[in-house]
């Protein structure tokens, strides 16, 4: 009996529609083509983020749009807006536990099928230029150290892709033509650190 195609629900903000770069170059799209290169069968990610959601923004999405039935595979990523916006980290903390349990739940119930992705460091971008650079930094390394320890305590994998987002400081490659979003090379280069471990997942 063949096994039916396996579904990817990917929950956060700007970067995980892409801004900056065709839908289909976002790392969840380019994420679900190297699975399907891979063999596996998996469908186009069901994808629930807007540009300049909060976690509680996206708290309030999902109770509005809440995706029907389990998911093989599940990613969270949000904070980068709390950061922007001023909220306090302990008021992200919260929201963060909260999106961390649901995002559980779509998995049904397995911790081991959901994926964590650490907040992008903007810092490096142009769109700092009139902003302290090392406060921003500082910032998303305290917001990053909230989500990276909650989601251990929960039992899900944590990848940390700010190193490679700093790698634009070097690299303007990295940098959509907007300036702040990352470029398709940069989703790429997430992607090549994400496969192996979302690999794991799909064929345990």
């Amino acid at each position: 009996m063949n096994t039916p195609p396996r579904r990817f629900l990917t929950l956060g903000d700007s970067y995980t529609i892409g801004v900056g770069v065709p839908k289909r170059k976002s790392w969840p799209f380019q994420l679900s083509n190297r699975i399907q290169k891979q063999g596996i069968s998996i469908l186009d990610p069901v994808v629930i983020a807007e540009q300049g959601w909060t976690s509680l923004t996206l708290i309030q999405a999902l109770q509005q749009r809440s995706p029907s039935g389990t998911f093989d595979l599940v990613s969270l990523q949000i904070g980068v807006n709390d950061q922007y916006d001023g909220i306090n980290p302990d008021i992200y903390q919260d929201n963060f536990q909260a999106l961390l349990d649901q995002t559980i739940q779509f998995a049904g119930g397995s911790a081991q099928n959901v994926v964590v992705l650490s907040i992008p460091d903007w810092s490096v971008t142009l769109f700092a230029e009139e902003s302290s650079r090392d406060e921003i930094r500082e910032e998303i390394n305290h917001f990053n150290l909230v989500n990276k320890t909650e989601t251990i305590d929960k039992g899900v994998l944590y990848l940390d892709i700010t190193p490679l987002s700093r790698e634009a400081t070097h690299n303007p490659e990295f940098v959509a033509e907007d300036g702040l979003h990352p470029s398709e090379a940069m989703y790429c280069a997430w992607v090549d650190l994400i496969l192996p471990a979302v690999l794991a997942v799909l064929i345990s």
